[in-house]
């Protein structure tokens, strides 16, 4: 069993390993309460991983040191092993998903690992690892369902209750439930009156599922720009301390997650990958009740690859309503489309590019279609360029 002394423990190990990372104010995330943005993001190997991976390699006999250690990541939990692993003279060898961005990838080798690339998501590699494990002898150490590990984790509780005493909710994004079982011990322990509410992908919801049927569930599949908690199936003990520590565990789409990245880059100059920012995006769309509570947002880690970031951000301007394309249904004939434009201009809107389609089953002889694409400010001003539009006699289809 978890107990609140090995956190503490943890805090000692770690002290001069793991940053003490800063809490930064978030107003504009959700005015309507008093944010907060724990920045694990800014964690030495770029996410909270660290913390867990360290400790629990710490804490190994010698005997288990010397068979050197094996995990399996969707990537930041492979930076901690690796940098853990290197400190302490271990040898790691790391499964991880063949998809995992470039970045992990490369970066896990720096810190020393080997890499062995596994077809599949991070359930695959998982099976993968078990299976080296198995046939070598190595120590394994794993990404959440492990008290170490969660123990680690856990430290971040410590932490935000240091520097928050009057903390009245904290959100913690959820994968395999490892984060949120420390934070959410750690805190409830200690101050039982905080709320901890998880987040996760509504397209990797397995904690979710699990928490309603109120038993261990598995997903045939999972789908999200969040790769970091992309997991099929929570561990044993992190479905138990979740049943019994977390008030809630909510979903966000990809359309938010994508919003709330955007929203960390502009407002806050913070780089957060899509697992990281599921806790803002939880608080930007009210997810959760934190209206008129001061609230920490856990952005628990930084590592995205930048091709897959630009995608996000042009995701994320068309949720926030900085990006639309109007379809309009024209009179093939001059003029139609200077028009269109100059409503365009007067109402402040910038054309990125116009499209024209004379020839569509549902256009009429005489008719065409454009589709013109849009910056503009937000969903009101795409509602007033469209009223305009309609009232000067256009047919917007959208």
């Amino acid at each position: 069993m978890l107990e609140i002394n090995e956190i503490f423990n943890a805090a000692r190990v770690l002290n001069g390993v793991a940053r003490h990372t800063a809490l930064v104010a978030a107003p504009q995330i959700n005015p309507e309460a008093d944010v907060w943005l724990k920045t694990e993001n800014l964690q030495l190997t770029g996410s909270f991983k660290l913390r867990g991976a360290y400790y629990k390699i710490s804490q190994l006999s010698e005997e288990e040191k010397a068979r050197g250690v094996i995990a399996c990541s969707a990537g930041n939990h492979a930076q901690g092993v690796a940098l853990g692993a290197t400190h302490n003279g271990i040898r790691a060898l790391i499964c991880l998903p063949a998809g995992a961005p470039i970045s992990k990838v490369e970066a896990t080798k720096g810190f020393g690992a080997d890499v062995c690339l596994v077809p599949g998501v991070y359930d695959d590699a998982y099976a993968k690892a078990c299976e080296l494990r198995d046939k070598h002898g190595y120590t394994f150490v794993h990404p959440f369902d492990d008290e170490k590990v969660i123990a680690g984790q856990g430290t971040i509780g410590l932490e935000i209750l240091n520097d928050m005493p009057d903390v009245e909710a904290v959100i913690v994004p959820v994968g395999g439930g490892g984060l949120i079982s420390g934070v959410a011990f750690a805190i409830k322990t200690l101050k039982p009156d905080v709320k901890v509410y998880g987040v996760q992908s509504s397209g990797a919801a397995s904690m979710v599922v699990s928490l309603h049927d109120g038993k261990i569930e598995h997903l045939n599949s999972v789908s999200t720009i969040a790769d970091g908690i992309a997991v099929k199936e929570p561990g044993v003990n992190t479905f138990d301390i979740c049943s019994k520590y977390v008030d809630e565990v909510v979903t966000v789409s990809d359309d938010e997650t994508a919003a709330a990245m955007l929203a960390l880059i502009e407002r806050h100059k913070l780089v957060a990958e899509g697992a990281g920012a599921v806790s803002v995006a939880a608080a930007m769309f009210n997810k959760v009740p934190i209206k008129g509570k001061k609230v920490v947002c856990l952005v628990s880690g930084g590592n995205i690859d930048v091709t897959t970031l630009s995608r996000v951000i042009n995701k994320g301007l068309t949720k926030s309503g900085r990006n639309y394309t109007f379809r309009i249904d024209l009179d093939d004939k001059p003029g139609q489309l200077s028009g269109v434009c100059n409503v365009i201009a007067e109402k402040g809107g910038n054309i990125i590019s116009v499209n024209h389609e004379r020839i569509n089953a549902s256009t009429s002889i005489n008719g065409c279609i454009i589709s013109v694409e849009l910056e503009t400010r937000n969903t009101d001003h795409i509602d007033e360029i469209r009223n305009t539009l309609n009232n000067a006699g256009y047919k917007v289809l959208n």
